[in-house]
């Protein structure tokens, strides 16, 4: 879907992203959050502790306590932000998966396209 932003530029709802990555220590989340806005291949980087994460791993059921991390971009970063996480990630296997934003508000996809440089 393609819409006219604030500023009268158009742009591709279906361009954004948001990746979900989930991690072991809240100082390793900052560190990758840090270097993803640092290295402009995410706008912005949401670090929410203290989830439960349940699931099965090499036959094992298992439960841990881990920090989400909701990174906003677009869909044209997902391969760099993806490579970025699995070379800082601790995890054998690291979750990495993302979603299209099918609607937004103008004002916060126009900041999101300020933040992220053109390719």
């Amino acid at each position: 879907m393609i819409d006219k932003n604030l500023y009268g530029c158009y742009y591709n709802f279906m361009s954004y992203i948001v990746v979900l990555s989930t991690i072991n220590n809240i100082e390793t989340a900052k560190f990758i959050a840090k270097t993803l806005i640092e290295q402009k291949l995410a706008a912005c980087v949401n670090i929410v502790p203290n989830i439960t994460s349940i699931y099965s791993w090499k036959d094992e059921l298992c439960e841990d306590s881990e920090v989400l991390l909701i990174i906003k971009s677009k869909s044209e970063f997902f391969n760099a932000v993806k490579s970025e996480i699995e070379k800082l990630h601790p995890y054998e296997v690291p979750e990495v998966i993302s979603f299209e934003i099918n609607n937004g508000s103008n004002s916060y996809l126009s900041w999101l396209d300020n933040c992220l440089p053109q390719r």
